[in-house]
């Protein structure tokens, strides 16, 4: 009798043995299949233009209200080391898309709205990466990369573009709002173009007959400061001269509410497999047009009344993607290709009415300068359910975003270049980021490493008084401790000479794989 209890207990372990390793075979299953489905999600970046460290409440900002933005930022990572890899506009979006420091690329300058795409049709890029791994790929919003080989045709299909270096789909205007052409971009064709009305684009001579901000000042409905003198579009002086394409013209005050239809048509259509949306605001580089809705929302003139607009569409695209069913499933990294620059080149009273507001957010420079205000720009990820929420010290760059995300879809084998994969400090599972980064404003660089700041002698003025930004040039090298000095008021060079070399040698040494590639 007791042999046979002793049998039936031996079986029921084994039984209750063999059902927990099921469940555990299960159990272990279940994660990896889930694993296999998070490791994909939708990816979409909110790339903002000229956003100030300081324009964001999440970052310090009081005077302006941006309630969205700060959503994204208590519900998931704030970086307070976040870079774009240049202080101006074509720069950080090459690094962006590319992995690639910018300054490796001679012609990666702010282009003129007729030069060539600057990035080659053979180079790996973001959406080329993820293509292969099955995500359906966009962009809507500002390009500024260049189009075509230099001799575009706007009439006609425009080749090489956004289409060629990766992306399935593209809605985009060809450089910045300031520059002709005024026309809408959809897959290599200028939108809504009346072929009896054909497009005429030349930035060095204008066509005969056709009024500039020169010649028919009456007819401004915007004042330009500088630089911003050619034709006249919508009552706006542009930089560039254009004729024709009367019919394809955008209506600036809608441009915002265009691009965010534009967006969240994509991600109703293309919920159902992993996509990568690059949603470019154009906001708040000039011309700032804010809608009607949103004039004087800010009591800051246009400048804040389009941050606040952008802000809104940030709301609305994220109640998109909750609406869809996918918010869950999408990673969301939310930053901005430069820092801050209240007057760039039109009257609209963002010096004057910017009263207590700091877009710098206390750090030195702005837009154009090597200083930090330049560069360090708010930077955001967000996954709901995935990125608990916090603040990040871990220095990490746009650039990076290349090698990170091709490790979260799980390709191994990628040619990253400059890019480091710094993808557990953009999930916040890790403080640890890049410990070095060359900085780059209009084609200078300087050094960030540890918590340091190097910037070498360069010639040119201290200040572009047009601006009114401090450009960081000096005849003397300059180092600041930014954990102490994080408005860059105390130069350390003089009395810190070792550490100055070792920065130095440090800098020359990564500039000098320039030569190597």
């Amino acid at each position: 009798m007791k042999k046979a209890q002793n049998f039936i207990l031996i079986l029921l372990m084994l039984t209750v043995s063999i059902g927990c390793k099921n469940k555990a075979k299960e159990s272990t299953a279940k994660a990896e299949s889930d694993y296999d489905t998070i490791k994909k999600p939708n990816i979409v970046i909110i790339y903002l233009d000229d956003l100030g460290y300081g324009d964001v409440g999440a970052y310090g900002a009081t005077e302006i209200q941006t309630p969205n933005m700060d959503a994204l930022a208590h519900g998931g990572i704030k970086f307070t080391n976040g870079y774009a890899s240049s202080a101006t506009c074509t720069p950080s979006r090459y690094a962006l898309l590319t992995g690639v420091y910018p300054w490796r690329n001679k012609n990666a300058k702010i282009l003129s709205g007729t030069a060539p795409l600057l990035i080659s049709t053979e180079q790996q890029t973001l959406p080329k990466l993820l293509k292969k791994q099955g995500y359906h790929t966009a962009i809507v919003g500002k390009w500024h990369l260049g189009l075509g080989d230099g001799q575009v045709n706007w009439n006609q299909r425009i080749s090489p573009g956004p289409n060629e270096v990766g992306f399935d789909e593209s809605y985009i205007l060809a450089a910045t709002q300031d520059r002709v052409p005024t026309v809408y971009i959809k897959n290599g064709r200028v939108e809504n173009l009346d072929p009896n009305d054909p497009i005429e684009v030349d930035y060095a001579h204008n066509f005969e007959g056709e009024p500039t901000a020169i010649t028919h000042p009456g007819l401004l409905t915007m004042k330009w400061h500088h630089g911003h003198n050619n034709s006249i579009v919508n009552g706006i002086p542009r930089i560039g001269y254009m004729k024709g394409g009367e019919a394809a013209k955008w209506s600036d005050v809608d441009m915002a509410d265009n691009f965010l239809k534009k967006a969240q048509a994509y991600v109703k259509t293309h919920k159902d497999q992993p996509f990568f949306l690059y949603y470019a605001l154009q906001q708040p580089h000039v011309p700032r047009t804010p809608h009607a809705r949103f004039v004087g929302k800010s009591g800051m003139g246009p400048r804040g009344d389009v941050i606040v607009e952008a802000d809104w569409c940030v709301g609305e695209f994220m109640k998109t993607l909750k609406e869809e069913g996918i918010l869950d499933n999408t990673l969301v990294i939310l930053s901005s290709d430069n820092g801050p620059v209240l007057n760039d080149g039109y009257y609209d009273e963002a010096v004057e009415k910017v009263g207590n507001h700091d877009p710098s957010g206390g750090l030195r420079g702005g837009k154009y300068s090597l200083f930090e205000a330049g560069t360090r720009v708010p930077f955001i990820t967000y996954w709901n359910g995935t990125i608990q929420p916090g603040v990040s010290d871990a220095m990490v760059c746009q650039m990076d975003l290349l090698a990170s995300i091709a490790k979260l879809i799980g390709m191994e084998e990628v040619n990253i270049s400059d890019s480091k994969n710094v993808l557990n400090a953009l999930l916040g599972t890790s403080d640890k980021g890049r410990d070095n980064l060359v900085l780059e404003a209009t084609s200078r660089t300087a050094l960030r490493s540890g918590n340091w700041l190097m910037i070498p002698p360069y010639h040119g003025v201290a200040i572009n008084k047009n601006v009114g930004i401090e450009l960081g040039n000096s005849t003397e090298y300059q180092l600041y401790n930014l954990k102490d000095d994080l408005g860059q008021q105390y130069d350390l060079a003089q009395s810190h000479p070792e550490k100055l070399a070792e920065m130095i040698k440090t800098f020359e040494a990564l500039k000098g794989e320039h030569d190597q590639k």
